[in-house]
Parts: C-alpha cells; sequence; structure tokens
C-alpha cells in the first residue's frame, strides 16, 4: 500500500460524496471514518474533501494537473473495493504524467 504515501504527487484535490443515511453510502462512510487519517498524514497538503448531501450517490474524484478531473461511482462497493478504485485514481494521474 505504498501508493497511499503518493496521492499528493499524482492528485491535486481528492473528492469523497457521500449521503450521510443512506445504505448505499455505507461502505464509503466506513472508508473514510477508517482511513482519511492515514491518508491525511502521509499526505498533508494534499486537500482531501469529503462532501456530504442528502441522497446522492457516493462517488469518488480526483484533479490533477491542468484541471483534468475523473471520478468513480461507489455505489456497492465495499471498502476494499473503494481502496482499489482510489488505487486506480492515483495510477490514472501518473499515467497523466508520462
Amino acid at each position: 500500500m505504498a501508493w497511499r504515501g503518493q496521492l499528493s504527487r499524482s492528485i491535486k484535490e481528492l473528492r469523497i460524496l457521500l449521503c450521510q443515511t443512506s445504505p448505499s453510502s455505507s461502505s464509503t462512510r466506513s472508508f473514510v471514518e477508517r482511513n482519511y487519517k492515514e491518508l491525511k498524514t502521509l499526505n498533508p497538503k494534499l486537500p482531501i474533501l469529503i462532501r456530504e448531501c442528502s441522497g446522492i450517490e457516493p462517488q469518488l474524484w480526483a484533479r490533477y494537473d491542468m484541471g483534468v478531473e475523473k471520478g468513480i461511482g461507489l455505489d456497492g462497493l465495499n471498502e476494499a473495493q473503494i481502496a482499489k478504485a482510489l488505487e486506480d485514481l492515483v495510477r490514472a494521474g501518473e499515467a497523466l504524467k508520462r
């Protein structure tokens, strides 16, 4: 999981959108509760924004250089799959720099 410490090298901003109460966002809420502190500790200057909105489908968005953004829907994913989705966004950012 070395990629967790390299978020700020390939991503300029990370946004997590979720609903405070819906069952579809429960895994996303758990992911945030269990991983936010570690991600922020490893990437102290990276803006990690948690956006809560009633009724919204859970999503993960990454902003890269030059305003390029990529998003992934998290509905139906478990915590491990959410971590994999985040890793995929990090890898996508590394590919953009080449």
